[in-house]
């Protein structure tokens, strides 16, 4: 059974598709310094964000959100049959632990409504599409593809220069079957579901709040990747487009859900990964709830 989280007149579930060490914390943010680690070592094992080789867990998964009116999927891992060589637990994966865990939640393919993307890094797109007689396809194939539209222009941009394997092969083929969006900021669906611009990350990188005229949750994409950064909001990692900025948009979004009831859903906190967030010195933390 998948966890479900009942807030207002919403259900959301994690999909999980791979929970594991990914990097090394001194590789992964290059101004965290190994006395800094030491500090927040005991309690960063503690919430299995770090494990005793110094590697930060990270979670990998998806948000399946239901509202009154839609079925919605936030992000979509990282997808099978796809050539990621230089990602070896990527790689032409073929198991079947999404859709078997998105089928555990109660949900066929058939029945996702729209596909959010907030951002179009290859781990957020991979289950866009599945290989179909050597072709990629939808992979929800009544469902409405949401990409933000800077988001979308940067990366169709690069791919101009060499190509962006993740975009070729999770996202360009949505826009060929005509199932994309390419929305600007002020974007919506219905009266409970936003976007809301988080950008750093990458130029594009958008929040999700959903609630009927308030954020009863949050989903912060990439906007932060470990507890560590709630604690030292500054702290960005090597793969940021924009470490500064990142930094400070961050810290903007911490500071605007700090001390509130929304439920924040990061994408890659190790499990639980769902909490409110609450202030704790000059930083934050996220209480699991």
């Amino acid at each position: 059974m998948a966890l479900k989280f009942a807030v207002a007149d919403l259900t959301i579930q994690r999909i999980v598709e791979q929970e594991s060490p990914y990097l090394p914390a001194l590789d992964m943010f290059p101004d965290l310094t190994p006395e800094r680690l030491g500090q927040h070592r005991p309690w960063l094992k503690q919430a299995h964000a770090l494990d005793d080789n110094d590697m930060l867990v990270l979670c990998f998964q998806s948000y399946l959100v239901k509202t009154p009116h839609h079925t919605i999927l936030i992000d979509s891992c990282i997808g099978n049959d796809k050539p990621r060589p230089g990602r070896p637990a990527w790689n032409m994966k073929t198991d079947d632990t999404y859709l078997r865990n998105l089928a555990a939640a109660g949900v066929s393919i058939d029945d996702i409504d729209v596909v959010m993307c907030t951002h179009l890094h290859v781990d957020h797109v991979g289950w866009n599409t599945r290989l179909d007689n050597g072709r990629w396809v939808p992979t929800f194939p009544k469902a409405r593809y949401v990409f933000g539209e800077r988001e979308y222009e940067y990366w169709t941009a690069q791919n101009a220069k060499a190509e962006v394997p993740p975009f070729a092969d999770s996202v360009l083929p949505v826009m060929e079957a005509g199932k994309a969006d390419i929305v600007s900021n002020d974007f919506a669906i219905g009266d409970h579901v936003r976007i809301m611009p988080t950008p750093g990350h990458t130029p594009g990188h958008f929040a999700v709040g959903v609630g009927k005229g308030k954020d009863d949750a949050v989903f912060a994409g990439d906007l932060m990747h470990t507890p560590l950064q709630l604690r030292h909001p500054e702290l960005s990692p090597r793969f940021d487009i924009d470490p500064a900025q990142a930094a400070t948009t961050r810290r903007q979004f911490l500071e605007r859900y700090c001390d509130t009831d929304t439920l924040c859903c990061p994408a890659h906190f190790p499990s639980p990964t769902v909490g409110k967030i609450r202030r704790m010195g000059d930083g934050f933390t996220c209480e699991a709830v």
